[in-house]
This record gives structure tokens, sequence and C-alpha cells, in this order.
């Protein structure tokens, strides 16, 4: 299974070429989401039809969302990262399902996800 951040999903759906490249060379393998990044990808839909669009395209990508004690280990995370290194709540939330899910976080917000430990960040294209 391949965990996408937002960063990545927006290439994808703006037809940025290297992401469409790199998305077909994952062949049979499952592309998942955070519920957290369907739901910033839905935010920033201007119109219905943009919304409808949003989730024709997403038919086929898994939806993952956090356990009870996922939200239990992000609270704690978020509480020991936030004053020291500014990390956001929906970082934290997607950090943790990653790890929660035992995935790499394909993304290129590295910066954002540096504080959370154990947490296993790609870089999956190189942008021009």
């Amino acid at each position: 299974m391949v965990l996408l951040d937002t960063d990545v999903m927006i290439d994808i759906l703006r037809g940025y070429p290297p992401a469409l490249a790199w998305l077909r060379s994952l062949n049979d393998d499952v592309i998942a989401l955070p519920g957290f990044v369907l739901m910033e990808l839905i935010q920033g839909c201007k119109t219905k039809k943009e919304q409808q669009s949003l989730s024709t395209e997403l038919y086929s990508y898994k939806i993952l969302w956090p356990s009870h004690s996922d939200y239990n280990d992000a609270v704690k995370l978020f509480t020991r990262y936030r004053l020291s290194h500014h990390i956001g709540i929906i970082d934290v939330l997607i950090g943790q399902l990653a790890l929660s899910f035992d995935l790499p976080l394909h993304t290129f917000n590295k910066k954002h996800y540096e504080p959370i430990p154990r947490l296993t960040t790609v870089q999956p294209y190189t942008k021009e």
C-alpha cells in the first residue's frame, strides 16, 4: 500500500507529468489517502461541480482513518512537539496514521513531519 499526502495528490489531480508517470509506475499497488487528505482536497474545491469531479477521481483510492488509540497517540505527539516544532494538527494526525499502518508517507512536505519519531517520508518523484 502506498500512502499519499495532500501535496502529491494535488500534483496527480492537476495532471503534473512526473506525478502521473510515478503513479503509473506503481502498477497494482493499492493507493491510500488519509481521510484528512481527502478532507483537505474537498476544502480546496470551489464549486459543487469540482467536488463531484473530485469524488469521481478519488473513487478508486483507499481512504484510511485513525483508530481511537491513533487519536490518543496523536495528542501525545501534538503535546510534545507543538511548541518546540510548531507542528500542525492535521500533520500530526496524518503522520500518526502512517505510523499506525506502518507505511512511509509520500510527501514533499518533509519538514512538516520531521518531529514525528519513526515516521518515514518519501519524495516520490523529482519536481522540476
